[in-house]
């Protein structure tokens, strides 16, 4: 587990603002910045409030994220207000430092080559330099099975060294202990509007552990921010984190839906993308995370579907171990043209998805909603199949069900025992993934409609939950 502290506001730019000497390093796009660290950027001085890597073409500078840099006010000294340049003729830093291959004992490592005039690269655990080369891929081997490891990456030639790249951590295999992200496979979906339940009520009454919780939408251009509005950390949402963590599981963020904000569209480009993507990882140390691609702006712009493919594919190579979850909308028949271009370009690109997930409603007729979501699955489970070249059980562990509980928006019913039969496919096909929305919904309002509080139908309070609790994948 990964704690974010933040650090509190010591004072803001303007008539107040304390001036801080130019002592700190200067700001660099590629470099990992951790919770308080203090860099120089345009004659002001800035200290991080979260912990996060600059991805280049991301945009992220101090002066322009606020979520990310505090401003501590215009520099005094040390530098008359200016940052300082590397010295001339240094290399500049690497970029996009990934895993690519690991075993029980090592980890391949390749990263894109540095700027300028480069004698070599050196491999660096903390302030320990693990390898030495000339190209730009390096082995990292004698390594204990099931061993956690951050590396970082410098250029260096005559003049000297560069600056670090991004750090990646990455995990041996081999271990005993279960993968990062056992018991992610239950975690239906959890919202901080429509009455939120505290989840450790809901976590004491039916057994769930994990949630999905939505969503993550741009706070302003390439910036994550809770439902577009709400402070990465320190706000509700972190409290509704710590409160699922305390009750023993764990939470997959979502990032999109229908409505809102989305980061696909406002990040240029997929390195952008996945550095958005990235912040979140790196704030709450997550296990999984879950891209809800649907509507005009995201799932039918062929653009920003790719894009969001492909910073996914960045994602999975810098966070081996993390599980990433895209879910989509589908037919009764199984899902369309555009997650079959989604799938397509995963396959073909090398993307990494780990779970494909389907949202068996809304889809315009299905009377018995568990005939319906069962036909949409095996539609799911063949273009697997044609894309990937996999087998019936191996698709299956690539495939995920998110139901809506009661009612769906076009009134077709989910009735518990429907539910119930659900669970039992995808329990006895070893899927990969069950959810539903909502936890919010899991209560009864019997002829209430479809809202978000309730679930529109007669039944227990939680009940879906119940069921889903127990399904292990």
């Amino acid at each position: 587990m990964t704690t974010l502290v933040v650090v509190p506001a010591v004072a803001q730019a303007g008539s107040n603002a304390i001036q801080a000497a130019c002592t700190a390093p200067a700001w660099a796009e590629g470099n990992t910045y951790t919770v308080g660290q203090q860099v120089t950027y345009q004659g002001h001085t800035y200290q991080a409030l979260q912990t996060h890597t600059a991805y280049p073409g991301a945009g992220w500078t101090p002066s322009t994220t606020p979520a990310l840099w505090q401003d501590l006010g215009a520099c005094t000294g040390g530098g008359g207000g200016t940052t300082t340049p590397p010295p001339p003729g240094v290399p500049g830093a690497p970029s996009n430092l990934h895993v690519t291959a690991t075993t029980n004992t090592s980890f391949t490592l390749a990263w894109n080559a540095s700027s300028g005039t480069v004698t070599g690269y050196r491999v660096y655990e903390g302030s320990t330099v693990r390898a030495t080369v000339t190209s730009t891929s390096a082995s990292v081997s004698g390594l204990s099975a099931g061993s956690t490891h951050t590396y970082t990456v410098k250029a260096y030639n005559a003049q000297g060294e560069s600056g670090a790249s991004n750090s990646v951590t990455a995990t041996t295999t081999g271990g005993t202990n279960p993968p990062p992200a056992a018991g992610f496979a239950a975690a239906p979906y959890l919202y901080q509007w429509g009455d939120p339940p505290n989840p450790q009520t809901v976590q004491s009454a039916t057994g769930i552990k994990w949630f999905t919780l939505a969503f993550v939408l741009s706070g302003g251009g390439c910036s994550p921010a809770w439902d577009g509005s709400r402070p990465l950390t320190g706000g509700v949402d972190s409290t509704v984190i710590s409160q699922v963590r305390a009750g023993g599981g764990d939470v997959i963020p979502s990032f999109g839906g229908w409505s809102g904000n989305k980061l696909g569209p406002n990040c240029s480009t997929p390195q952008a993308l996945a550095g958005a993507y990235q912040t979140v990882i790196n704030a709450y140390g997550l296990k999984a995370i879950d891209i809800d691609i649907e509507n005009t702006d995201e799932f039918e712009n062929d653009t920003v579907r790719n894009r969001i493919v492909d910073a996914l594919k960045i994602v999975k190579q810098n966070n081996p171990n993390l599980k990433v979850i895209v879910t989509f909308g589908t037919a009764t028949t199984g899902p369309g043209y555009y997650a079959q271009q989604l799938i397509s370009r995963a396959a073909s690109t090398g993307a990494g998805i780990d779970i494909f997930t389907i949202m068996p409603f809304d889809f315009g007729g299905g009377a018995n909603m568990y005939n319906s979501t069962v036909s949409a699955s095996e539609g799911l489970k063949t273009m697997l199949k044609s894309s990937f070249g996999w087998n019936d059980a191996t698709a299956y562990s690539h495939m995920g069900i998110s139901g809506m509980n009661g009612l769906s928006d076009q009134q077709e019913l989910t009735s518990v025992a429907y539910w119930q039969q659900i669970r039992d496919y995808a329990q006895s096909n070893h899927l990969a993934r069950l959810a539903f929305w909502s936890v919010n919904r899991d209560r009864p309002c019997a002829g209430g409609g479809v809202v978000s509080n309730c679930s529109g139908i007669a039944q227990n309070n939680w009940q879906f939950t119940q069921i889903t609790a127990s399904f292990t994948g």
